[in-house]
């Protein structure tokens, strides 16, 4: 009797569903979600799963209860009875949250209506099904069909919703057939970047869902960003929103893809972060890369070659082994191309090069195929090393002390095509005599290689069926802009003095700085010359000019005095999880963090704290006369980092007698601050410490125009410098 009532209340809610359900489908352009509703509607993807189990077991339920040996089963009959009952229900529950999560931004479009429209008709099939489930007729005739339009129902339900969540062609991609892409013909956006973009990023943003209003379904698309505004900036990853959101902890709220999702790999990371440090090229080709290029390199590992020099040859793989050993501190060995057993080497540590290193490539010298020198002091003398590399293709040697005499030691390499000699120093009709020697040759660079344009226009005339590529020709109408400067100083932390070196690695150009942050001009502001001699901290302004081009952004380098280096350090409480550096080595190791998140100083020298404070005790052996402390923390408001809400200097000469030197209250960043690497420091009266303890207390409540409010910020750190 209770069982009879329970199925009675049931069956009454059933019907009563259909009136709300319709409802909710007739009028649903003009719901409203309350905002306590909307965590009801977000659950629709956790239920679905509950009918669609239900309703397939009695589908097929439906088919065996028929069976002859099966008829007369009355408990096999009330089960399959009870579980559409069920079954029903639980999709009429399941139409509902569905009905509010679409209602929610950023869901429309084709795939959505779909979705919609066949979940409401897999709900209405179950409610039938019951209803008609003791009529003779049915028992008879219909039972296969309605178990097989339920099944379809279900299967053409779930392959849209699929398409909704993970990307269109979700079910069925594993079995359509995939183009291979030869690396000849692989396009940078086609090839690389637009295949991890369909597979981690257009689930959620295509037209169909467009969360924060981006779309990610088209390239013109992607360029004009979203609602947290461009996607990237070309040429500036570690300004570039895409890159800083997939850095981003795995917990932290604007982390993509989100939690759950999957995510993108170390590798598909660096080719996002390449690509838009080569400017985000859409039409280029993988091999109109240099062949130094780090996108080329990774893009050699993913795709096969087939052009007919790779298929010739006949030479065996190297030992992995030995190839292991031949790479170093200063050259990498790849494979040129997947499948292949051709090599690529680049040099790369120019202040320890030596010609002999080439010497010591011997051992492959059959499965060497690409090789860039580029920027390495290499003579003529020394492309007598490199002409026993019998199977190069392509050599760079941009930017090196060859002269175009030297080039005749490559004659005999017969099957070299590409040949990169910009930044050097040649003479138009030795050259040409050199390049004639290599008769293979298909693709000559001489970009700013001290030739005008008259001689660049007499060798291609000259150099008949190979392609010279002269570079950038200023005719005064669309001149270039420099890229700007560069620091050689192997750190930019010093002890007592440091001489500051600036450089440009574009030959004649002219660096104009500044040290009091003022803009910087071609004609007023001082020109760098032999270097500047830095006492104390530094920031030097700088920016770089050369007639006929475009004058440089501006760049600020950082210089920091750090006199002493505690013997040993202890952190007393622990690091974020995502941010642990190298633990309390950290902030005394003199590496600097970066802004750029796919550089490995982002990932490894910065430490961070969350949920509590960030104390450090360092030691020293001998007391030491400390009156300054800085430490270089970064600002990023976005992603919630904030400075320090207070910093406590303690300082004690025996253990543990500690005594409060100084404190440090940061003034917070308003909305809209822009990213920054501060430094924070203070100065006291002289003290002697042979112990140091430094508590920096991360901020405790983020402030109220933030989408983080009342949120604790994260603090990061990088370095501490003590005078």
């Amino acid at each position: 009797m209770k069982n009879s009532k329970i199925k009675i209340i049931l069956e009454q809610i059933l019907v009563a569903s259909v009136l709300l359900v319709g409802f909710l489908l007739a009028f649903e352009n003009s719901l409203r979600i309350p905002i306590f509703l909307q965590p009801i509607g977000r659950l629709h993807t956790v239920v679905l799963h509950f009918p669609i189990v239900i309703l397939l077991i009695v589908a097929f339920l439906e088919i065996i209860r028929h069976q002859s040996s099966f008829k007369e089963n009355k408990a096999l009959y009330v089960f399959s009875e009870t579980l559409l009952l069920v079954g029903a229900l639980s999709s009429s529950l399941t139409v509902i949250m569905g009905i509010f999560l679409a209602r929610e931004a950023g869901y429309n479009g084709s795939e959505l209506i779909w979705h919609r429209w066949l979940g409401a008709a897999t709900y209405l099939t179950a409610l039938i099904n019951y209803l008609i489930l003791n009529k003779s007729w049915y028992n008879l005739k219909l039972y296969p069909f309605t178990s097989a339009i339920l099944f379809c129902l279900i299967i053409a339900t779930g392959h849209f919703g699929g398409n909704l969540t993970h990307g269109k062609n979700f079910v069925f991609e594993p079995l359509m057939e995939k183009k291979e892409v030869q690396i000849e013909n692989a396009v940078v956006f086609k090839d690389l970047v637009q295949p991890i973009l369909e597979k981690k990023c257009v689930a959620c943003h295509n037209p169909d869902i467009i969360k924060g209003e981006l779309l990610m379904s088209d390239v013109n698309l992607i360029s004009k960003g979203g609602k947290s505004g461009p996607l990237f900036i070309p040429g500036k990853p570690e300004n570039s929103l895409m890159i800083q959101r997939i850095h981003l902890s795995v917990d932290d709220k604007k982390h993509m893809p989100p939690f759950g999702k999957p995510q993108l790999t170390e590798d598909e990371k660096l080719v996002l972060s390449w690509w838009i440090k080569d400017m985000a090229p859409i039409n280029k080709k993988v091999m109109d890369l240099p062949s130094s290029d780090s996108l080329r390199i990774l893009a050699a590992k993913m795709f096969k070659s087939t052009s007919s020099k790779m298929e010739k040859y006949e030479f065996d793989e190297a030992d992995p082994k030995l190839i292991q050993k031949l790479s170093n501190e200063t050259r990498t060995i790849l494979l040129f191309a997947k499948d292949s057993p051709a090599l690529s080497v680049n040099f790369y540590n120019k202040s320890k090069y030596q010609a002999i290193q080439l010497d010591e490539l011997k051992e492959i010298k059959e499965q060497v195929v690409a090789l860039s020198l580029a920027k390495m002091p290499v003579k003529d003398k020394d492309l007598g090393f490199v002409k026993v590399f019998e199977n190069l293709h392509t050599l760079n040697l941009n930017f090196t002390d060859i002269s175009a005499q030297g080039l005749k030691e490559l004659s005999n390499l017969k099957g070299l095509l590409v040949l990169s000699l910009s930044g050097t120093k040649l003479q138009s009709n030795v050259l040409v005599a050199s390049i004639k020697s290599i008769p293979s040759l298909k693709k000559l660079y001489i970009w700013d290689a001290g030739l005008g344009t008259e001689e660049i226009k007499f060798i291609q005339k000259q150099l008949k069926g190979i392609q010279v590529i002269g570079g950038f020709q200023d005719d005064g109408l669309h001149p270039l802009k420099l890229n700007t400067p560069q620091v050689k100083n192997a750190s930019t932390i010093f002890d007592e003095s440091i001489l500051a070196e600036l450089i440009h690695p574009i030959k004649g150009v002219e660096i104009r700085y500044s040290l009091d942050g003022t803009a910087l001009d071609s004609v007023r502001s001082p020109v760098f010359s032999k270097g500047l001699l830095l006492k104390k901290n530094t920031s030097i302004k700088a920016r770089a000019f050369k007639k006929g081009w475009l004058g440089s952004d501006e760049i600020i380098f950082d210089f920091y005095r750090g006199h002493f280096k505690p013997d040993s350090s202890v952190l007393m409480q622990p690091l974020n999880r995502v941010h642990q550096a190298a633990g309390s080595k950290t902030f005394i190791d003199g590496r600097l963090g970066t802004f750029n998140a796919n550089s490995p100083a982002w990932a490894n020298n910065w430490a961070g704290v969350r949920n509590n404070d960030l104390e450090l005790i360092a030691f020293f052996k001998n007391a030491i006369p400390l009156s300054s402390v800085e430490l270089r923390i970064m600002v990023e408001t976005e992603t919630s980092i904030f400075p320090p809400e207070l910093v406590e200097i303690w300082g004690a000469t025996i253990e543990n007698k500690w005594k409060l030197i100084a404190k440090i209250k940061p003034t917070m960043p308003k909305e809209n601050f822009p990213h920054t690497l501060p430094l924070l420091g203070t100065r006291f009266k002289t003290t002697q410490v042979k112990y140091l303890k430094i508590v920096a207390k991360p901020l405790e409540k983020i402030p109220a125009w933030h989408p983080g409010k009342d949120k604790r910020a994260l603090l990061l750190i990088d370095e501490m410098f003590f005078n």
